[in-house]
């Protein structure tokens, strides 16, 4: 075994998540909660820069500005703080509900607007949102971290797809959580194909046939056709 294989191997056995999010209580002062989004923050960068696997402690405070030691008041591992990273880029990529977007009661306009906010978030995060990809690839704790806190995503596009049965708008003819864990996941590998593979789509184009594709397979349509 070479000896960039036998590094990697060390990576992979020492790269452990627990499966949930870190359960460290946080900070109580305001100072030591901007230090922890500092770090946060810093790990983005360094993580995106080098790799999860060549990524170092040392990198992360020195980006922060902050003593390596001062870490572990907050962090236990280089694994705990890509979690805490993760948790903070999901998060902003769960963007409120549409219809405080569209200001109407359009579900096509609602679909559209999701769409769009979706795309335009993971273009934002494309960098990190690649990283993943790499880290799910060599651990398989963070494999079944990443899928439990993508149900958010499939729970909440279910939640509005029953809405929209009940209203009788969407067909009933389907299950609205396998409905929005297959739609979900076609906007989420059409995002990943333009802003990481590099396909050269338009955000236009996409947000068109990913909508249009919504739209004919629960059979809605705006109240106005």
């Amino acid at each position: 075994m070479s000896s960039s294989a036998e590094s990697t191997t060390r990576h992979r056995r020492s790269a452990g998540f627990s499966g949930e999010a870190p359960s460290r209580e946080l900070p109580t002062t305001p100072r030591g909660l901007r230090t922890r989004a500092n770090l946060i923050d810093a790990a983005r960068v360094v993580f995106e820069r080098d790799g999860f696997l060549d990524a170092r402690l040392v990198d992360i405070t020195t980006e922060a500005g902050i003593s390596a030691g001062s870490f572990y008041t907050y962090f236990d591992s280089k694994e705990e703080i890509f979690s805490a990273v993760q948790a903070e880029v999901e998060k902003e990529m769960l963007h409120p509900d549409v219809r405080s977007v569209t200001g109407g009661d359009d579900p096509v306009a609602q679909i559209r607007e999701a769409n769009r906010a979706y795309l335009e978030s993971y273009q934002r995060f494309a960098p990190f949102m690649r990283l993943m990809e790499q880290v799910a690839n060599i651990d398989d704790n963070f494999r079944d971290l990443r899928r439990k806190r993508g149900e958010a995503f499939v729970e909440r596009n279910a939640r509005s797809i029953k809405q929209l049965q009940d209203q009788g708008i969407a067909t009933k003819d389907v299950d609205p959580k396998l409905a929005s864990f297959f739609l979900s996941g076609m906007v989420a590998r059409a995002a990943y194909s333009r802003f990481v593979l590099g396909e050269e789509w338009t955000i236009e184009e996409m947000v068109d046939s990913l909508t249009q594709l919504w739209v004919n397979a629960l059979k809605i349509s705006s109240p106005s056709s």
